[in-house]
């Protein structure tokens, strides 16, 4: 693909990409309203936005409930009607039907007759911690009680102090599930407690974030050339054979998350006082490694998956990798850096603009095969909210402050700024 031009002032500097950002996360805000499901929970939707039918339409996740709540306390933040009827929905299942009142914390996923996968998992947890300081933020009456609930969880049941970084998965009642460890569960509970800190205040948060980001990034990325390992074992040492579940725990690595470390880094950096300055570098080398790498430069958009060796093994597109590319070059040209980050701004939303956004019914295709045609092979219909508002709303505040905190903000005349 050729060079897209950088002429004239950034995009994120321009009124009218303003209001075309804020335009395209509003509908998607409005796309996702027939979610809600009465008898509890959010529907998965389908490419018309119409329930998905079989076992997969009655099954509720707990990713899916908590990035419903973070989303539309995103849209509460903006003062869009209706938001708060689906914070509401949603914090009602976290505590009624994902929380386990027995055993303590919170199941994967439930459906009509109660849970069906009962496990407790580092990435939903670090979700519902997610989900709770945002709803706090938006200032939900039931904040605090499952912000306590699932802070007290996580530092008693996952967090490793010796390692640095969070354990992965039990079973219902506590026993240990195996010696994985994950990279993609703790990179969300950074995500996750940049958000707490936000929300209280309390820098127990912001050092638990530090210490996931030094083991994960300036050990183990940097050591690997900016190529972010996925899977390790209760050691924390490397596994490059471990091939698991192809949404969560995929073989080889994965450029997305690269994308996704190099913004969560700069927000780190800003909110731990600009006192680390390896985050700053860290997060231009994996943003230009991965882009080097891992996006197609023939014919456009990121690989879902590498080989260590860097030869691309699953080819198909995911909306998400592009929604994090998109986020982390925004962050990074506001916090100092130069126009190529501006020109990769430019040419990821060229890229969404043209292939993932679903012109006929709204909103953004899951996946395209790699002729760029939509194809549901992983994901059914249109599965999450989550990754491309946050792609649409991430440029409109300052890289230094988390989403929702940066809204408080928001000004749709001028640039956010660092």
């Amino acid at each position: 693909m050729g060079a897209i031009g950088n002429g004239g002032p950034d995009w994120v500097e321009r009124p009218a990409h303003r209001l075309w950002l804020l335009d395209q996360a509003r509908q998607l805000f409005d796309l996702f309203l027939p979610s809600f499901d009465p008898a509890g929970g959010f529907r998965p939707l389908d490419r018309q936005w119409q329930p998905l039918e079989g076992p997969a339409g009655v099954l509720r996740q707990i990713h899916d409930t908590t990035r419903m709540v973070h989303g539309y306390a995103l849209a509460q933040e903006l003062g869009l009607p209706g938001a708060g009827r689906m914070i509401d929905h949603g914090m009602e299942a976290l505590w009624t039907r994902h929380r386990d009142a027995r055993h303590g914390g919170y199941v994967w996923s439930f459906g009509p007759e109660g849970p069906v996968n009962a496990t407790k998992q580092a990435y939903g947890h670090a979700f519902v911690l997610l989900a709770a300081s945002s709803a706090r933020m938006a200032g939900h009456p039931d904040a605090d009680r499952l912000l306590s609930d699932v802070a007290e969880v996580i530092r008693t049941r996952f967090w490793d102090a010796t390692a640095g970084a969070s354990r992965e998965e039990f079973t219902e009642d506590w026993h240990p599930l195996g010696p994985y460890r994950g990279q993609n569960s703790n990179m969300h509970l950074t995500e996750a407690l940049m958000a707490a800190f936000e929300a209280t205040g309390e820098s127990e948060w912001l050092r638990m974030a530090e210490s996931i980001a030094l083991l994960l990034i300036d050990r183990h990325a940097r050591a690997e050339g900016w190529r972010v390992p996925e899977h390790f074992d209760d050691r924390w040492q490397v596994n490059r054979d471990y091939a698991g579940d192809p949404m969560f725990r995929p073989a080889g690595t994965t450029p997305g998350h690269a994308l996704e470390w190099s913004r969560l880094l700069v927000q780190l950096w800003h909110l731990g006082g600009r006192r680390h300055g390896w985050l700053q570098e860290a997060a231009e080398a994996l943003f230009l490694h991965t882009t080097r790498i891992g996006w197609d430069h023939r014919h456009g958009g990121f690989y879902y998956t590498l080989r260590w060796s860097d030869r691309p093994d699953r080819e198909d597109r995911y909306w998400w990798p592009c929604a994090e590319g998109i986020a982390a070059a925004h962050a990074l040209r506001r916090s100092g850096g130069d126009e190529r980050f501006e020109g990769w701004y430019r040419r990821i939303w060229n890229f969404v603009a043209a292939h993932f956004v679903d012109r006929t019914h709204g909103g953004w295709f899951a996946e395209l095969d790699p002729a760029l045609n939509p194809v549901e092979r992983v994901f059914r219909g249109k599965p999450d909210l989550y990754h491309a508002v946050q792609a649409c709303l991430i440029p409109l505040v300052p890289p230094s402050a988390g989403v929702l905190q940066g809204l408080r903000t928001l000004s749709l005349a001028g640039p956010a700024r660092g």
